[in-house]
């Protein structure tokens, strides 16, 4: 599948259930282990990301994120990584507004997890989630994504709830 039509996919029905990548009404029979994932790492190429923009009192945030579009690729989501740069993280697009549930299982570094509505709105954010926990983090309505950042990021920047956010793709930002 080409990256130009998995792009194109973020905004449109999915037709698969995002298990995010620690969903946790969804655990993998058999996770994979990290040396699997750190082996996979080495053999990509860079990986493609895309621009999401935060639109916040602070102004426009983008960040240069991978995407989250398979089954596999949600399931492992930022599993076994040891460092996200600066600017980078991951979306997990669903194929409709639904409540969200992510956990740590296997993540090493603290995250921002931001659930974004349908409309593009912030609706919260989990800050700085505790890495290995198989604690529950929660969007606190129906959303259509979740992007994850830095641990710690969304603070540094001033993101809130009730932000905007944008991508090819997903909500348009107003102009």
């Amino acid at each position: 599948m080409t990256r130009l039509f998995r792009t194109a996919l973020l905004g449109a029905p999915l037709a698969l259930a995002v298990l995010g990548c620690r969903a946790e009404s969804q655990l993998p029979a058999n996770p994979p282990a990290a040396s699997d994932v750190a082996q996979e790492a080495e053999t990509e190429d860079a990986v493609e990301t895309i621009p999401v923009t935060v639109r916040s009192a602070t102004g426009d945030h983008v960040f240069d994120v991978e995407t989250a579009i398979t089954p596999d690729e949600q399931r492992r989501g930022l599993m076994f990584r040891e460092s996200l740069p600066e600017n980078g993280g991951m979306i997990f697009p669903f194929e409709f507004p639904r409540l969200a549930s992510f956990w740590m299982r296997n993540t090493m570094i603290p995250l921002d997890m931001i659930f974004i509505r349908a409309d593009g709105v912030i609706t919260n954010i989990a800050r700085e989630t505790e890495p290995y926990t198989l604690d529950s983090y929660y969007s606190t309505e129906p959303v259509i994504a979740v992007l994850e950042i830095d641990g710690g990021r969304a603070a540094e920047l001033g993101i809130e709830a009730g932000d905007r956010v944008g991508w090819p793709g997903g909500p348009a930002l107003p102009e």
